[in-house]
């Protein structure tokens, strides 16, 4: 079974929405996009280009596709040649074709689709951005890991990382840095429910 690891930018209140610029997505009037512009340094480069080091295919949906397609294939270096070499799986109702090197579109129901390609050999999948199937693959609980980058930025409103469809669940720290300009990079794996219990009553203080 391979695994699903959704990599996300994300505000401190879960925000996804746009993160690279700020025409990226104005959906709902959302007007703070590039939110993570003033926050790559060096560091958080180096970061990235970590998280997409190991053999990887993607899983993106139609507009971050298309975002990503219109860039990366005109840019040089390792996390270049990471997404441009990936095989790339297409969650979409609109696209006829998909010409970015090595993508595949996905027929019929997205989730279910993932699921039979979670089930064949294969590097593990990462999906980046692509906010609207993320909340269909949370819902149907086919995310096993969260890669986060959390921004010290707190936007109020936007496309969220969990929505009211996500699954409850306990999540397992992996690995956690922080970057000079305050990006925490933090990794989870989905472990299983949530410990939930209660506090005990305190004792009375003796007299």
């Amino acid at each position: 079974m391979r695994k699903l690891v959704a990599v996300c930018q994300i505000t401190l209140d879960g925000v996804m929405q746009a993160p690279g610029a700020p025409d990226e997505d104005r959906d709902g009037g959302f007007d703070h996009g590039g939110w993570a512009f003033g926050y790559l340094d060096d560091e958080f480069l180096g970061c990235v280009r970590a998280a997409f080091s190991r053999p990887f295919d993607l899983v993106l949906g139609r507009r971050t596709y298309e975002i990503f397609a219109s860039y990366w294939p005109h840019q040089e270096g390792p996390i270049a040649d990471g997404l441009n070499g990936a095989r790339k799986y297409v969650a979409s109702r609109t696209l006829e074709r998909a010409d970015w090197e090595n993508s595949v579109l996905l027929e019929g129901d997205a989730a279910e689709a993932l699921a039979r390609v979670k089930r064949e050999d294969g590097p593990e999948l990462i999906t980046q951005g692509s906010t609207e199937l993320l909340q269909s693959l949370l819902a149907a609980g086919l995310v096993d890991e969260f890669r986060l980058m959390t921004f010290p930025v707190v936007a109020g409103s936007g496309k969220r990382l969990f929505g009211s469809g996500a699954r409850p669940a306990g999540l397992r720290l992996l690995e956690a840095t922080t970057t000079p300009s305050g990006v925490t990079f933090a990794s989870y794996a989905v472990e299983g429910p949530i410990r939930a219990g209660s506090i005990p009553d305190r004792e009375p203080a003796p007299t």
